[in-house]
C-alpha cells in the first residue's frame, strides 16, 4: 500500500480537495491487476495542505483479461492479464468520474466482463476512504493535528525500535528456495550489530520468470516487512517503521522486480509466498507453511469466482503448524459454503482436514486440506498453485510438508490430473479436487529407543501419532 501512495504523490505534484486516485499498475507500486487501489489525500481545514493520505485496495473478481477472473494460467504478458490503471483520476472535486471509469474499463483487447461490479466495487472504496477521512478529522479535532502527528511519528519510531531488537538476536545467513519449475529465489541476511541494523540482499535470485510468477518489488518489500513484523515479539501495529533499520537489495528485472510487459498475476499469490518462506528459510525459526494460496479461478460470461484454499502452516521450535489455514500472504478467507452455493452454480461436496499431509518432527507441519466442488454448469476452469513439485522444507531436522496436488474428476469417471499451473474447460457433473500441501516439521523425531510412555497409546508402542 505504501509504495502505491508513493507513486500517486509522486506522479501528482498538484492535488486538490475532493480530488480521489486510482491505481493497480504492478510497476508502480501495485501488486497484480485485480488489487485496484484507491487513494485520497486529505487536506486541512482550509483545503490548503495535504495533512494524509488514506487508501483502500480490493480485488476485483475480474478487470478483463483473456480468461474470467483476470487470471489466465498461461499468460506471458501483462495485457493478457486485464486493463492497467496508472495513476488515473477517479473523483475530481467530489464527483465520482463514472462515464470516464467505464470508458477505461470498456478499453484493451479484454475489457472488463462486469464493469458495473467494478464501479459499484470503486464507489464503496471511495466511501471507504471517506470514512477514513471522517475518522481521521474527529481524532484531530479532539487532540490536534500537532498531537496526532506526533504519535504517528512515536508508533514509527516504536516499530524501528523493537525491530531493532530483532535484529539484535539475529546472525548473518542466506537460504535459496525455488519454484516448481525451476525458478529461484535467493536471500542473503548480513546483520550489522553496532548499527543495529541489517541488509537484505536477493543477489542471485532468478531473472523475469517467462509466464506469471513474476512479483513486483512492492510485492518483495511487503514480504520483507511482513516477515520482520513476525519476529517481534510484541503487539505492533504494523507499519512503516518496522523498515527503517532493513535495506533491501533487489536486483532488476527478476522474478521479484519485472519491468513491463511481463505477466504477474501469481507473482503477487505464489512468489510472495516463495519470498516469506526463503525469508523464514534464512532465519531458522519455522518450517516452510504450505507456501502457495491454491488460487482457483472459474467462471463464465456471467459468473466469475476466485478462492484460495487453505493448508498447512509449518511448525516452529515450540509447537505444531495449524491445520487447514490460510498461512502468510493470503490475507483472506474463503466464501462461505452456503452463500457459495446460493451465488453460483455450484455445490460444495467436501471439505476436510489431510490427515497425515503435514511434515513430520519433534513438532509436526500442520496438515493441508481436501475440497471438492461439483459444477452444474459450463465454466473455464484456472488454477495457479505451488509446491506441487518441490515440497515445504522442514526445519531443524523436520521432514517436508507432503504436496498437493489437483485434479478433475469428469462427469463420466475419467480423472483428469493437473499440473500446479493449469487451465481447462468444465462441464455440468465434473468435480474439481483440490489437495493442498502440508506444513513442513521442526526438529528431529524421536528415535524408538527414546521413553514415549507419556506420549503412545497403548497397544502402538512406538508409532508416530498425535492427537486432533
Amino acid at each position: 500500500m505504501d509504495e502505491s501512495i508513493k507513486s500517486i504523490i509522486h506522479d501528482n505534484p498538484v492535488m486538490s480537495p475532493g480530488d480521489v486516485y486510482v491505481m493497480n499498475a504492478p510497476y508502480n507500486g501495485g501488486t497484480h491487476l485485480p488489487d485496484i487501489t484507491v487513494i485520497k489525500p486529505v487536506f486541512d481545514d482550509a483545503g490548503d495542505r495535504i495533512v494524509f493520505y488514506v487508501a483502500s485496495r480490493g480485488h476485483h473478481a475480474d478487470v478483463g483479461g483473456s480468461v474470467p477472473g483476470s487470471a489466465p494460467a498461461g499468460s506471458t504478458t501483462v495485457d493478457e492479464e486485464g486493463v492497467l490503471i496508472d495513476n488515473v483520476l477517479l473523483v475530481k472535486a467530489g464527483r465520482f468520474l463514472e462515464d470516464e471509469l467505464r470508458a477505461l474499463l470498456a478499453s484493451g483487447p479484454w475489457p472488463a466482463r462486469n464493469p458495473d461490479d467494478n464501479v459499484a466495487d470503486l464507489k464503496a472504496q471511495v466511501a471507504a476512504c471517506e470514512k477514513g477521512t471522517i475518522e481521521l478529522r474527529r481524532v484531530i479535532d479532539h487532540y490536534g493535528l500537532d498531537v496526532v502527528h506526533a504519535y504517528m511519528d512515536h508508533v514509527k519510531d516504536n516499530a524501528e525500535e523493537s525491530v531493532r531488537r530483532v535484529i539484535d538476536a539475529l546472525a548473518d545467513s542466506e537460504f535459496a528456495y525455488s519454484t516448481d519449475d525451476g525458478w529461484t529465489i535467493r536471500v542473503a541476511i548480513s546483520v550489522d550489530h553496532q548499527t543495529r541494523s541489517a541488509k537484505v540482499d536477493f543477489t542471485g535470485t532468478s531473472g523475469p520468470h517467462p509466464g506469471n510468477y513474476n512479483a513486483p518489488s512492492a510485492v518483495c518489500r511487503a514480504a520483507v516487512l511482513y516477515v520482520f513484523r513476525c519476529l517481534v515479539d510484541d503487539d505492533i501495529p504494523l507499519n512503516a517503521g518496522c523498515m527503517k533499520p532493513i535495506e533491501v537489495i533487489i536486483p532488476s528485472p527478476s522474478i521479484i522486480s519485472p519491468v513491463y510487459p511481463s505477466a504477474v498475476i501469481a507473482g503477487n499469490v505464489e512468489t510472495s509466498q516463495l519470498i516469506v518462506d526463503t525469508l523464514f528459510g534464512a532465519v531458522g525459526v519455522a518450517g516452510a507453511a504450505q507456501g502457495t494460496m491454491n488460487n482457483t479461478f472459474w467462471g463464465n460470461d456471467r459468473y466469475q469466482y476466485y478462492e484460495t484454499v487453505c493448508g498447512g502452516a509449518g511448525a516452529t521450535a515450540t509447537r505444531d503448524g495449524c491445520d487447514a489455514v490460510h498461512t502468510h500472504m493470503t490475507n483472506s478467507r474463503l466464501t462461505d459454503p452456503e452463500v457459495l452455493e446460493w451465488r453460483f452454480p455450484v455445490r460444495l461436496e467436501s471439505f476436510r482436514i489431510r490427515r497425515g499431509s503435514g511434515g513430520a518432527g519433534a513438532h509436526r507441519g500442520g496438515d493441508g486440506t481436501v475440497r471438492r466442488t461439483r459444477f452444474d454448469d459450463h465454466m473455464e476452469l484456472n488454477i495457479l498453485s505451488s509446491h506441487r513439485v518441490v515440497p515445504p522444507y522442514g526445519m531443524a531436522g523436520g521432514e517436508p510438508g507432503a504436496l498437493g496436488a489437483n485434479r478433475v474428476i469428469r462427469a463420466d469417471g475419467t480423472i483428469e490430473e493437473l499440473p500446479g499451473v493449469a487451465g481447462t474447460k468444465l462441464r455440468p457433473g465434473d468435480v474439481l479436487e483440490v489437495s493442498t500441501p502440508g506444513g513442513g516439521g521442526f526438529g528431529l523425531v524421536e528415535s524408538p529407543e527414546a521413553d514415549t510412555s507419556a506420549s503412545t497409546p497403548p497397544g502402538d508402542s512406538g508409532s508416530a501419532w498425535r492427537t486432533d
